[in-house]
């Protein structure tokens, strides 16, 4: 396949439809890159990483990992990951780390939404770190909206035979604008709680957590939803324009909240996949990281992110199991 010039963060797809055709590019794909210098990390389905180990030999400089180990249940978890992984395995001196990854995009259709997210955000949040990512796909295991995902997110295509520039690929900032915004039922109901011009944050954290004390689902759960809705309130008093409003639903189902401000937002569409200043966290900037970590789903709209009213809103929504 060659060796990428430094920098950057090269994203291939691998879609096979055949054993051979997975065998007979990850495998090169590896051993190639162990023969430069290159370290190699496995983070694939179970059933993948048994067929890969028996390809690959027991050769010690292969560590396979869980993939549940690597993407986590939430996305900037899996960022995180990867940034270790650069740090824990790089070889360095110009070498990579050469990472197989297969993602489970979960059970419906706005599960995949956060992992296509995902798979634009890493082209830039991966940007620098010494890194080499080939995400496998299988004709039979993502449905078609991943598979055309997959082609709009990874720069280059792979084969047994070739490594050939994505024509399909679509720079990860306009793609991230066209995605949509999924709806969500409940807002057009009356919440169960509506707190309009938020000043008093100790008064409405209690207010929330009252309303959600009564929730079939564990305290650790409540805890991080209800942190959340805070970091989340906190930002659009600090940052955003009066008046703050949140309402919350609960579902048998699913927890939402959605706090509102008076803009003006921001044109930002990788916000909340790493602290805004980086790693150093003592500069703050970390609520939307935290939410989005502590969260199933965050959701912006209004403001310049998602053209709307003029008003911007965060929308949160946390599964119940």
């Amino acid at each position: 396949m060659g060796h990428p010039p430094s920098g950057g963060f090269p994203h291939d797809a691998l879609l096979y439809d055949s054993l051979d055709q997975l065998l007979g590019t990850v495998v090169p794909f590896v051993r190639d890159g162990l023969d430069a210098g290159d370290a190699a990390v496995v983070a694939v389905r179970p059933d993948s990483a048994v067929l890969l180990r028996e390809a690959l030999g027991d050769d010690p400089r292969v560590v396979v990992l869980d993939e549940d180990r690597v993407y986590g249940p939430r996305t900037p978890a899996a960022i995180s990951a990867f940034r270790r992984l650069a740090k824990e395995h790089g070889p360095g001196g110009g070498r990579r780390v050469r990472v197989i990854g297969e993602l489970d995009f979960g059970p419906t259709e706005r599960d995949w939404l956060e992992w296509e997210r995902y798979e634009s955000v890493i082209n830039e949040a991966l940007r620098g770190w010494d890194l080499w990512g080939l995400c496998i796909y299988g004709a039979d295991r993502h449905p078609d909206a991943v598979l055309e995902s997959a082609r709009r997110t990874h720069g280059q295509l792979v084969t047994p035979t070739s490594r050939t520039p994505n024509p399909a690929y679509t720079d990860p900032a306009t793609y991230l604008r066209s995605l949509p915004i999924p709806d969500e039922p409940l807002e057009r109901t009356p919440p169960r709680l509506l707190a309009g011009d938020v000043t008093d944050f100790i008064g409405l954290r209690h207010a929330v957590a009252a309303e959600l004390a009564g929730v079939a689902a564990s305290a650790d759960l409540v805890e991080d939803f209800l942190l959340a809705v805070d970091e989340m309130t906190s930002n659009a008093v600090r940052h955003g324009l009066p008046p703050v409003t949140l309402r919350l639903w609960t579902a048998t189902d699913r927890l939402v909240c959605t706090i509102t401000d008076g803009g003006p937002g921001w044109d930002d569409p990788f916000a909340g996949y790493g602290p805004a200043h980086g790693e150093d966290l003592s500069r703050g900037g970390m609520g939307l990281w935290l939410a989005r970590q502590l969260c199933d789903h965050v959701d912006i709209t209004g403001g310049e992110h998602h053209p709307g009213d003029g008003t911007i809103s965060v929308r949160l929504t946390t599964h119940l199991p």
